[in-house]
C-alpha cells in the first residue's frame, strides 16, 4: 500500500506560496517569491535530501506541474539530484479537465481525482510525495489522504499569499515524530495524523468535601 506525503516550506504564518522566486507565483499580487532562498543553506538541504532519500512519485496540482515543468527538464547541470529525480520519477497531476503534459513519465488522473488517488494507495508502488499544489493539499486533507507530513518552517512573516491549510481544513489531532532546527532559523518537523482533536480544560475542579473539610481544619 502507498502513502501520501506532503513536504512543503512555509513561513511562520503558514504561507506556502512562491517560495522558490521572483516569477514562481505571483498570483494575487504575492511579491515575496524566493523567500526560502536567504535561509537555505547546505544543512536545509540536507534535510531536503533525507525527505526525498525514499522512493517516490510526485502527485501535483496543475499550477505547480505547470511550474515544476517549466524548470526542471531544463536544468543543465547533471549533477542536480532534484533535477535527476524529478525528471526520472512519475508525475500523477490532479486538473479538473485533460492537461497537455510535455515532461516525461507524467499521467493525468483523470475526472475522479479522488478515485484514482484511492485506487493508487490501495496498489503497489513508491509514496505520492505531494510538493506545492496548495488547492490539492486542501483536498488531499478535507479527504483524509495525506499519511504523513514534513514541513520545513521558515523564520519570515508573509502576511497573505496561499496558505498550507485554508479556512475550510478539517480538525485533525497530529502526532509529532521527528523535529529539528537548523542554524538560518528553518525548523523542519515531520507529523502524521493521529485522530480528532483532542480538549482540555485548565480550570480548577471544584474540590472534595474531604477536602473543604481539611481546608476548614487548617484555618
Amino acid at each position: 500500500m502507498r502513502k501520501i506525503l506532503v513536504a512543503t516550506f512555509v513561513s511562520l504564518d503558514g504561507v506556502m506560496q512562491a517560495p522558490g522566486g521572483p516569477s514562481e507565483d505571483p498570483t494575487g499580487g504575492f511579491s515575496f517569491g524566493g523567500w526560502t532562498a536567504p535561509h537555505f543553506d547546505e544543512a536545509v538541504g540536507g534535510a531536503m535530501g533525507e525527505i526525498f532519500a525514499r522512493p517516490f512519485d510526485l502527485l501535483l496540482g496543475r499550477k505547480t506541474y505547470d511550474i515544476f515543468a517549466a524548470h526542471w527538464p531544463f536544468v543543465a547541470d547533471p549533477s542536480d539530484p532534484i533535477a535527476g529525480m524529478f525528471n526520472q520519477v512519475t508525475k500523477y497531476v490532479a486538473s479538473r479537465s485533460r492537461p497537455t503534459l510535455s515532461w516525461r513519465n507524467s499521467e493525468w488522473l483523470g475526472e475522479d481525482v479522488l478515485a484514482s488517488l484511492r485506487t493508487l494507495k490501495a496498489g503497489e508502488g513508491p509514496d505520492l510525495m505531494v510538493q506545492g499544489s496548495s488547492e490539492l493539499m486542501q483536498t488531499l486533507w478535507k479527504h483524509g489522504l495525506v499519511d504523513e507530513l514534513a514541513v520545513l518552517i521558515f523564520p519570515v512573516i508573509l502576511g497573505k499569499g496561499k496558505r498550507l491549510f485554508g479556512g475550510e481544513v478539517a480538525p485533525t489531532g497530529l502526532r509529532l515524530t521527528r523535529a529539528k532546527t537548523y542554524s538560518t532559523g528553518v525548523i523542519v518537523a515531520n507529523y502524521e495524523p493521529s485522530g480528532p482533536v483532542q480538549i482540555g480544560d485548565f480550570q480548577l475542579a471544584e474540590p472534595s468535601e474531604a477536602e473543604v473539610e481539611r481546608r476548614r481544619a487548617l484555618t
